[in-house]
C-alpha cells in the first residue's frame, strides 16, 4: 500500500536510481528516459558535478530568507543567465516551478502598468491549447481545456483566448502561410479591440507549445506579427519557455529562432534539469526601471524564492551545458531524431504529423491520414502507446486532447541533451515497436 496520492490513482513503478538517460526501477528494470520526464532532465541523471554542488551548498547554507538576504548561488545564476543581457533581459527572479514563474510574470506585468500610471490594464490574452501552469492564476491564463474543465467556476475571467498557430490542425486546405498569418493576426487584433486595447496587460504564449499539443512551433513570421500588435497597443509580450527553453530547441532561448525578444520570459524545467525544483522569470530593463522609478520593488515574494541549494544546482547544470557543448549536441542529435522519426513513421497510416525542434519532437496519431481524423478519445491511444513503450523499456511523454482538450493523441520525445546517436536510434526503434503493437 502506498500512502502517496498518485496522479492517476494507480501505484506506479518506483524509480530508485538514475544514470545518464536511464532510470532504474525497484523491480530491476532499466528504463530509457526518452523525454527526461516532462522535458526536465536536460543533462540526464546522476551527474556528479551537480550532485556535489548541491552537497556543498547544503552543507554551507541551506536557506536564507530573501526578505533579508541575497545568496551567492542566486547572484551567480542570474549573472550567467542575463549578465550578457540577451534580448534586453537584464534581471532574473527565481522560484520553484514553471507555474509559479507564470504567476510571477502575470503579477509583474500588472505591477509594471501600475508603476507607469496605466491602472486600467487588467487583462491578458493567450491562446487555446496552450499551457502555463496548474496553479489557479496560471491555469486561468492558459488554454489547456482539459485541465481547466473541473475548475472553470473558480478561474479568473480576466483572461481571454485566441487561436493557436497550429498549421497541421487549423490552417485551411489551400491556405498559404501568409494568408494563415493574416487570419491569426486579424483575430488577435480583433480580440484587443473587443476587450479594449487600453485594458490589455500582455499577450502570453509558448514559442513552441509543449505537452498540450505536442511540440508545435509557429510558422515563420508569426511571432513578429504578435510582437508588432503588442507594441502597437502598448501591451507586454510574455513568452513561456518553461518546457521549450533553456536549450531544448537548440538555442538557449526558443525566441532566438523567432527574430523577436520578449518583455518577460518564463523558465523552469531545463533550468535545473530536475536536480532541484526551480523556475523563474527573466525581465527586460524597461520593466526593471519602471519599478526602480516607482515603488522600488516587486510586490511578490515566496518562502523558497531564490533558494540557495536550488540555485546552486541550476548554476551547476548551466555550467555543464556550456562546458560540455551540449547545445551543439542538441542540434546534431535533434537533426538525427527528426530524420529517424520521418524514416520510421513518415508513411505510417496512423501517424498524421511529425513536428518539433532541437530535441523536442512529437508524433500525432490519427485514425485516417487523409482526413486527419483523430481517434475516438475513449480508445486512449496515447495511453496504449505509453504502455507498449514502457513494456519495451521506453518512457516518453504521451498526451490526449491535442486538438481541443478532448480529441487527439500525441507522444513526445524530449531526450536529455547528452543523448548519443546510438541512443537516438534505440529510442526510435523501441517507439516504433510500441506503436506497431498499440495498433496491432
Amino acid at each position: 500500500m502506498s500512502r502517496v496520492l498518485h496522479r492517476s490513482g494507480a501505484i506506479p513503478p518506483v524509480a530508485v536510481r538514475g544514470e545518464g538517460i536511464y532510470l532504474h526501477t525497484a523491480d530491476g528494470r532499466a528504463i530509457l528516459d526518452a523525454s527526461g520526464g516532462a522535458a526536465v532532465a536536460a543533462i540526464g541523471h546522476g551527474n556528479r558535478r551537480v550532485a556535489e554542488a548541491i552537497a556543498r551548498q547544503a552543507a554551507s547554507m541551506a536557506y536564507a530568507h530573501t526578505g533579508t538576504f541575497s545568496n551567492q548561488p542566486a547572484e551567480d545564476l542570474a549573472d550567467i543567465l542575463v549578465g550578457h543581457e540577451p534580448g534586453g533581459l537584464t534581471r532574473a527572479w527565481f522560484c520553484s516551478s514553471g507555474s509559479e514563474g507564470n504567476e510571477a510574470a502575470l503579477k509583474l506585468a500588472r505591477q509594471y502598468f501600475l508603476e507607469i500610471g496605466q491602472p486600467g490594464r487588467v487583462r491578458t490574452i493567450a491562446r487555446r491549447q496552450s499551457y502555463h501552469g496548474t496553479t489557479l492564476g496560471a491555469l486561468a491564463a492558459g488554454g489547456n481545456m482539459m485541465r481547466r474543465e473541473y475548475f472553470e467556476p473558480i478561474l479568473s475571467q480576466a483572461h481571454s483566448l485566441v487561436s493557436p498557430c497550429f498549421s497541421y490542425r487549423f490552417k485551411y486546405d489551400g491556405e498559404t502561410d501568409d494568408a494563415y498569418l493574416d487570419r491569426l493576426s486579424a483575430e488577435l487584433e480583433a480580440e484587443f479591440q473587443r476587450v479594449g486595447p487600453e485594458t490589455v496587460i500582455a499577450f502570453l504564449a509558448e514559442p513552441v507549445v509543449g505537452a498540450t499539443t505536442g511540440c508545435v512551433a509557429a510558422i515563420p513570421g508569426y511571432f513578429k506579427r504578435v510582437r508588432e500588435i503588442c507594441d502597437r497597443h502598448g501591451a507586454l509580450l510574455i513568452l513561456d519557455e518553461v518546457m521549450c527553453g533553456m536549450g531544448r530547441t537548440g538555442t538557449m532561448h526558443a525566441w532566438e529562432q523567432e527574430g523577436i525578444t520578449p518583455d518577460i520570459q518564463v523558465i523552469a524545467k531545463g533550468l535545473g534539469g530536475g536536480y532541484q525544483p526551480i523556475g523563474g522569470i527573466l525581465i527586460s530593463e524597461r520593466i526593471v526601471q519602471a519599478l526602480a522609478n516607482g515603488t522600488g520593488g516587486f510586490l511578490h515574494g515566496q518562502t523558497y524564492q531564490a533558494h540557495p541549494v536550488a540555485c546552486a544546482a541550476a548554476l551547476a547544470v548551466q555550467h555543464v551545458i556550456r562546458d560540455d557543448g551540449l547545445l551543439e549536441n542538441v542540434r546534431a542529435m535533434g537533426a538525427r531524431l527528426e530524420a529517424a522519426l520521418v524514416d520510421r513513421f513518415g508513411n505510417h497510416r496512423h501517424i498524421g504529423d511529425i513536428r518539433g525542434r532541437g530535441l523536442f519532437w512529437a508524433i500525432e496519431f490519427v485514425a485516417d491520414r487523409g482526413t486527419k481524423a483523430p481517434f475516438d478519445p475513449s480508445l486512449k491511444i496515447n495511453e496504449k502507446v505509453k504502455r507498449e513503450a514502457f513494456a519495451r523499456g521506453l518512457s516518453g511523454y504521451p498526451m490526449g486532447g491535442t486538438i481541443d482538450g478532448k480529441r487527439g493523441d500525441h507522444y513526445i520525445i524530449a531526450a536529455p541533451y547528452i543523448v548519443s546517436a546510438p541512443q537516438i536510434d534505440e529510442i526510435v526503434d523501441r517507439l516504433g515497436l510500441a506503436v506497431d503493437a498499440a495498433f496491432s
